[in-house]
Protein backbone atom coordinates (compact mmCIF):
# COMPACT_ATOMS: atom_id res chain seq x y z
CA UNK A 1 0.00 0.00 0.00
CA UNK A 2 2.91 2.30 0.87
CA UNK A 3 4.47 1.50 -2.50
CA UNK A 4 1.24 2.45 -4.31
CA UNK A 5 1.08 5.69 -2.36
CA UNK A 6 4.65 6.58 -3.27
CA UNK A 7 3.99 5.74 -6.91
CA UNK A 8 0.88 7.95 -6.89
CA UNK A 9 2.79 10.79 -5.20
CA UNK A 10 5.60 10.54 -7.73
CA UNK A 11 3.15 10.58 -10.62
CA UNK A 12 1.36 13.61 -9.19
CA UNK A 13 4.66 15.43 -8.67
CA UNK A 14 5.79 14.58 -12.21
CA UNK A 15 2.49 15.88 -13.61
CA UNK A 16 2.81 19.11 -11.63
CA UNK A 17 6.42 19.65 -12.72
CA UNK A 18 5.57 18.88 -16.35
CA UNK A 19 2.63 21.29 -16.28
CA UNK A 20 4.80 23.99 -14.71
CA UNK A 21 7.44 23.48 -17.39
CA UNK A 22 4.80 23.70 -20.12
CA UNK A 23 3.32 26.83 -18.58
CA UNK A 24 6.74 28.45 -18.50
CA UNK A 25 7.18 27.67 -22.20
CA UNK A 26 3.82 29.14 -23.27
CA UNK A 27 3.51 31.37 -25.08
CA UNK A 28 6.83 31.55 -26.90
CA UNK A 29 5.36 32.89 -30.16
CA UNK A 30 2.92 35.68 -31.07
CA UNK A 31 -0.78 34.87 -30.67
CA UNK A 32 -3.34 35.36 -33.41
CA UNK A 33 -6.72 36.85 -32.44
CA UNK A 34 -9.14 36.26 -35.31
CA UNK A 35 -12.01 38.72 -35.85
CA UNK A 36 -14.83 37.85 -38.23
CA UNK A 37 -15.54 41.41 -39.33
CA UNK A 38 -13.57 44.22 -41.03
CA UNK A 39 -11.39 46.75 -39.27
CA UNK A 40 -13.21 49.72 -37.74
CA UNK A 41 -16.28 47.87 -36.47
CA UNK A 42 -17.14 47.12 -32.82
CA UNK A 43 -15.66 43.60 -32.84
CA UNK A 44 -12.40 44.91 -34.26
CA UNK A 45 -12.23 47.84 -31.82
CA UNK A 46 -12.82 45.55 -28.84
CA UNK A 47 -10.28 42.99 -30.08
CA UNK A 48 -7.59 45.65 -30.34
CA UNK A 49 -8.22 47.00 -26.85
CA UNK A 50 -8.18 43.52 -25.29
CA UNK A 51 -5.34 42.31 -27.51
CA UNK A 52 -3.11 45.19 -26.46
CA UNK A 53 -3.74 44.54 -22.76
CA UNK A 54 -3.31 40.77 -23.16
CA UNK A 55 -0.03 41.19 -25.05
CA UNK A 56 1.42 43.06 -22.06
CA UNK A 57 0.34 40.26 -19.74
CA UNK A 58 1.77 37.46 -21.90
CA UNK A 59 4.87 39.36 -23.07
CA UNK A 60 4.04 38.26 -26.62
CA UNK A 61 2.39 40.20 -29.47
CA UNK A 62 -1.30 39.53 -30.05
CA UNK A 63 -1.85 40.01 -33.77
CA UNK A 64 -5.37 40.96 -34.83
CA UNK A 65 -6.39 39.12 -38.00
CA UNK A 66 -9.60 40.29 -39.68
CA UNK A 67 -11.31 37.57 -41.73
CA UNK A 68 -14.68 39.08 -42.68
CA UNK A 69 -17.46 37.31 -44.51
CA UNK A 70 -20.59 35.20 -43.97
CA UNK A 71 -21.50 36.96 -40.72
CA UNK A 72 -18.33 35.81 -39.02
CA UNK A 73 -18.68 32.18 -40.10
CA UNK A 74 -15.52 32.19 -42.24
CA UNK A 75 -13.42 33.38 -39.32
CA UNK A 76 -15.03 30.91 -36.92
CA UNK A 77 -14.38 28.00 -39.27
CA UNK A 78 -10.75 29.12 -39.65
CA UNK A 79 -10.31 28.91 -35.87
CA UNK A 80 -12.21 25.61 -35.65
CA UNK A 81 -9.70 24.14 -38.12
CA UNK A 82 -6.63 25.71 -36.48
CA UNK A 83 -4.21 23.75 -34.32
CA UNK A 84 -5.48 23.52 -30.71
CA UNK A 85 -2.23 24.87 -29.29
CA UNK A 86 -3.34 28.15 -27.72
CA UNK A 87 -1.88 30.34 -30.42
CA UNK A 88 -5.10 30.93 -32.39
CA UNK A 89 -7.92 32.72 -30.56
CA UNK A 90 -11.38 33.74 -31.74
CA UNK A 91 -13.05 37.02 -30.81
CA UNK A 92 -16.45 35.55 -29.97
CA UNK A 93 -19.31 37.95 -30.65
CA UNK A 94 -23.10 37.99 -30.87
CA UNK A 95 -23.05 36.57 -34.42
CA UNK A 96 -21.68 33.31 -33.02
CA UNK A 97 -24.75 32.96 -30.81
CA UNK A 98 -27.04 33.87 -33.71
CA UNK A 99 -25.73 31.99 -36.73
CA UNK A 100 -26.69 28.50 -35.60
CA UNK A 101 -30.37 29.45 -35.88
CA UNK A 102 -29.98 31.72 -38.89
CA UNK A 103 -28.06 29.40 -41.20
CA UNK A 104 -29.40 25.98 -42.13
CA UNK A 105 -26.01 24.41 -42.85
CA UNK A 106 -22.69 25.32 -41.27
CA UNK A 107 -19.42 23.40 -41.48
CA UNK A 108 -19.13 23.46 -37.69
CA UNK A 109 -21.17 23.45 -34.50
CA UNK A 110 -20.09 26.56 -32.63
CA UNK A 111 -21.00 25.43 -29.11
CA UNK A 112 -19.22 22.11 -29.65
CA UNK A 113 -16.23 23.08 -31.79
CA UNK A 114 -15.11 26.27 -30.03
CA UNK A 115 -14.00 25.97 -26.43
CA UNK A 116 -15.00 28.98 -24.30
CA UNK A 117 -12.08 30.70 -22.59
CA UNK A 118 -13.31 33.94 -21.04
CA UNK A 119 -16.13 36.43 -21.35
CA UNK A 120 -15.03 39.99 -22.11
CA UNK A 121 -17.96 42.38 -21.93
CA UNK A 122 -21.65 43.04 -22.34
CA UNK A 123 -22.25 46.12 -24.45
CA UNK A 124 -25.47 48.00 -25.27
CA UNK A 125 -26.29 48.84 -28.84
CA UNK A 126 -27.49 52.31 -29.71
CA UNK A 127 -30.22 53.24 -32.17
CA UNK A 128 -28.79 55.95 -34.40
CA UNK A 129 -30.32 57.93 -37.25
CA UNK A 130 -28.93 60.30 -39.84
CA UNK A 131 -29.23 63.91 -38.58
CA UNK A 132 -31.21 64.88 -41.69
CA UNK A 133 -34.10 62.63 -40.65
CA UNK A 134 -37.09 64.58 -39.37
CA UNK A 135 -37.50 62.26 -36.35
CA UNK A 136 -35.43 63.22 -33.31
CA UNK A 137 -36.93 60.82 -30.72
CA UNK A 138 -38.05 57.18 -30.76
CA UNK A 139 -41.79 58.03 -30.77
CA UNK A 140 -41.21 60.50 -33.61
CA UNK A 141 -39.25 57.86 -35.52
CA UNK A 142 -41.99 55.25 -35.13
CA UNK A 143 -44.64 57.73 -36.27
CA UNK A 144 -42.49 58.85 -39.21
CA UNK A 145 -41.75 55.27 -40.31
CA UNK A 146 -45.44 54.32 -40.11
CA UNK A 147 -46.31 57.34 -42.25
CA UNK A 148 -43.68 56.31 -44.83
CA UNK A 149 -43.75 52.48 -44.91
CA UNK A 150 -40.84 50.92 -46.74
CA UNK A 151 -39.11 54.28 -47.23
CA UNK A 152 -36.82 54.32 -44.17
CA UNK A 153 -33.72 52.24 -44.86
CA UNK A 154 -32.02 50.32 -42.06
CA UNK A 155 -28.29 49.53 -42.24
CA UNK A 156 -26.99 46.21 -40.94
CA UNK A 157 -23.43 45.07 -40.29
CA UNK A 158 -24.18 41.73 -41.94
CA UNK A 159 -26.77 38.98 -41.93
CA UNK A 160 -26.91 37.40 -38.53
CA UNK A 161 -24.95 40.18 -36.84
CA UNK A 162 -26.12 41.68 -33.57
CA UNK A 163 -27.25 44.92 -35.29
CA UNK A 164 -29.22 42.84 -37.80
CA UNK A 165 -31.22 40.77 -35.31
CA UNK A 166 -31.61 43.74 -32.95
CA UNK A 167 -33.15 45.63 -35.86
CA UNK A 168 -35.37 42.66 -36.63
CA UNK A 169 -36.51 42.59 -33.00
CA UNK A 170 -37.32 46.31 -33.23
CA UNK A 171 -39.30 45.78 -36.44
CA UNK A 172 -41.14 42.84 -34.92
CA UNK A 173 -42.16 44.69 -31.74
CA UNK A 174 -43.17 47.91 -33.52
CA UNK A 175 -44.67 46.45 -36.70
CA UNK A 176 -42.56 48.78 -38.85
CA UNK A 177 -41.61 48.14 -42.46
CA UNK A 178 -37.91 48.98 -42.63
CA UNK A 179 -35.98 47.57 -45.63
CA UNK A 180 -32.59 46.26 -44.52
CA UNK A 181 -29.32 46.76 -46.40
CA UNK A 182 -26.47 44.51 -45.25
CA UNK A 183 -22.85 45.64 -45.26
CA UNK A 184 -19.63 43.70 -44.63
CA UNK A 185 -19.16 44.88 -41.06
CA UNK A 186 -19.66 47.86 -38.79
CA UNK A 187 -17.09 50.09 -40.48
CA UNK A 188 -18.72 50.04 -43.94
CA UNK A 189 -22.22 50.30 -42.45
CA UNK A 190 -21.35 53.34 -40.34
CA UNK A 191 -19.65 54.98 -43.30
CA UNK A 192 -22.82 54.52 -45.35
CA UNK A 193 -24.97 55.85 -42.50
CA UNK A 194 -22.83 58.98 -42.19
CA UNK A 195 -23.00 59.47 -45.95
CA UNK A 196 -26.81 59.30 -45.84
CA UNK A 197 -27.13 55.97 -47.64
CA UNK A 198 -29.35 54.66 -44.83
CA UNK A 199 -31.48 56.40 -42.22
CA UNK A 200 -31.38 54.13 -39.14
CA UNK A 201 -29.04 51.60 -37.62
CA UNK A 202 -28.48 49.65 -34.41
CA UNK A 203 -24.77 49.56 -33.54
CA UNK A 204 -22.70 48.77 -30.43
CA UNK A 205 -21.82 51.94 -28.57
CA UNK A 206 -18.06 51.40 -28.94
CA UNK A 207 -18.26 51.86 -32.70
CA UNK A 208 -20.98 54.52 -32.81
CA UNK A 209 -19.88 56.80 -30.00
CA UNK A 210 -17.43 58.91 -32.03
CA UNK A 211 -19.88 59.67 -34.88
CA UNK A 212 -22.47 60.51 -32.21
CA UNK A 213 -20.17 62.88 -30.32
CA UNK A 214 -19.07 64.58 -33.55
CA UNK A 215 -22.70 65.12 -34.61
CA UNK A 216 -22.45 62.91 -37.68
CA UNK A 217 -25.13 60.62 -36.26
CA UNK A 218 -27.97 61.21 -33.78
CA UNK A 219 -28.53 58.72 -30.93
CA UNK A 220 -32.19 58.03 -30.15
CA UNK A 221 -31.93 55.24 -27.57
CA UNK A 222 -29.75 52.49 -26.11
CA UNK A 223 -31.01 48.92 -26.33
CA UNK A 224 -30.45 47.79 -22.74
CA UNK A 225 -33.06 48.20 -20.02
CA UNK A 226 -30.88 50.74 -18.23
CA UNK A 227 -29.24 53.83 -19.69
CA UNK A 228 -25.53 53.72 -20.46
CA UNK A 229 -23.04 55.93 -18.62
CA UNK A 230 -21.18 56.38 -21.90
CA UNK A 231 -24.30 58.08 -23.33
CA UNK A 232 -25.91 59.31 -20.14
CA UNK A 233 -28.39 61.61 -21.84
CA UNK A 234 -29.77 58.96 -24.17
CA UNK A 235 -32.97 57.14 -23.22
CA UNK A 236 -33.50 53.38 -23.03
CA UNK A 237 -35.45 51.96 -25.96
CA UNK A 238 -37.56 49.87 -23.60
CA UNK A 239 -39.09 53.11 -22.28
CA UNK A 240 -40.88 53.44 -25.64
CA UNK A 241 -41.06 49.82 -26.85
CA UNK A 242 -42.14 47.65 -23.89
CA UNK A 243 -40.11 44.47 -23.47
CA UNK A 244 -37.25 45.57 -25.70
CA UNK A 245 -33.77 44.49 -24.53
CA UNK A 246 -30.67 43.58 -26.52
CA UNK A 247 -26.95 43.67 -25.90
CA UNK A 248 -23.75 42.39 -27.46
CA UNK A 249 -21.91 39.72 -25.43
CA UNK A 250 -18.28 39.15 -26.39
CA UNK A 251 -15.46 36.89 -25.27
CA UNK A 252 -12.56 34.71 -26.34
CA UNK A 253 -12.68 31.13 -27.63
CA UNK A 254 -10.15 28.60 -28.91
CA UNK A 255 -10.35 25.40 -30.99
CA UNK A 256 -11.86 22.37 -29.32
CA UNK A 257 -9.26 20.08 -27.71
CA UNK A 258 -7.02 22.96 -26.69
CA UNK A 259 -5.36 21.69 -23.46
CA UNK A 260 -7.30 22.64 -20.35
CA UNK A 261 -4.22 24.15 -18.70
CA UNK A 262 -3.81 26.56 -21.63
CA UNK A 263 -7.50 27.51 -21.44
CA UNK A 264 -7.15 28.14 -17.69
CA UNK A 265 -3.97 30.17 -18.18
CA UNK A 266 -5.60 32.29 -20.87
CA UNK A 267 -8.68 32.78 -18.70
CA UNK A 268 -6.56 34.15 -15.84
CA UNK A 269 -4.52 36.42 -18.08
CA UNK A 270 -7.56 37.72 -19.99
CA UNK A 271 -9.32 38.59 -16.73
CA UNK A 272 -6.21 40.43 -15.57
CA UNK A 273 -5.98 42.19 -18.95
CA UNK A 274 -9.62 43.25 -18.65
CA UNK A 275 -8.90 44.77 -15.25
CA UNK A 276 -6.07 46.74 -16.87
CA UNK A 277 -8.35 47.89 -19.71
CA UNK A 278 -11.46 48.47 -17.58
CA UNK A 279 -11.46 52.26 -17.92
CA UNK A 280 -11.15 52.13 -21.71
CA UNK A 281 -13.94 49.57 -21.96
CA UNK A 282 -16.20 51.66 -19.71
CA UNK A 283 -15.62 54.68 -21.94
CA UNK A 284 -16.78 52.53 -24.85
CA UNK A 285 -20.02 51.71 -23.04
CA UNK A 286 -19.11 48.13 -22.09
CA UNK A 287 -19.63 46.36 -18.78
CA UNK A 288 -16.70 44.03 -18.12
CA UNK A 289 -17.65 40.39 -17.49
CA UNK A 290 -15.68 37.79 -15.58
CA UNK A 291 -15.92 34.15 -14.57
CA UNK A 292 -14.54 30.78 -15.52
CA UNK A 293 -14.49 29.15 -18.96
CA UNK A 294 -17.54 27.14 -17.88
CA UNK A 295 -19.35 30.35 -16.89
CA UNK A 296 -18.71 31.78 -20.34
CA UNK A 297 -19.96 28.55 -21.93
CA UNK A 298 -23.21 28.81 -19.95
CA UNK A 299 -23.63 32.44 -21.03
CA UNK A 300 -23.08 31.54 -24.69
CA UNK A 301 -25.68 28.77 -24.49
CA UNK A 302 -28.23 31.20 -23.02
CA UNK A 303 -27.51 33.84 -25.68
CA UNK A 304 -27.84 31.21 -28.42
CA UNK A 305 -31.25 30.17 -27.10
CA UNK A 306 -32.45 33.77 -26.80
CA UNK A 307 -31.52 34.80 -30.33
CA UNK A 308 -32.86 31.56 -31.79
CA UNK A 309 -36.31 32.64 -30.53
CA UNK A 310 -35.92 36.07 -32.15
CA UNK A 311 -34.80 34.53 -35.45
CA UNK A 312 -37.78 32.16 -35.46
CA UNK A 313 -40.34 34.83 -34.58
CA UNK A 314 -38.99 37.43 -37.00
CA UNK A 315 -38.58 35.00 -39.89
CA UNK A 316 -35.11 36.42 -40.61
CA UNK A 317 -33.15 34.34 -43.13
CA UNK A 318 -29.64 34.67 -44.57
Amino acid sequence: MRRNFLRLAATTLLFAVTRLALAESYPVNPLRLVVGFPAGGPNDILARVVGEALAKRLAQPVVIENIPGASGNIATEAVVRAAPDGYTLLLVGPANAINGALFDKLAFNFLQDIAPVAAIAREPLVMVVHPSLAAKTVPEFIAHAKAHPGKIRMASTGKGSSPHVTGELFKMLTGLNLPVTHYAGGGPALKEMIAGGAEVMFEPISAAIEPIKSGKLLALAVTTQMRSEALAGVAALGDFVPGFEASAVTGIGVPRNTPAWIVDLLNREIKAALADANNRLAEMGSTVLSGSPADFGTLLAAETEKWARVIKMSGARP
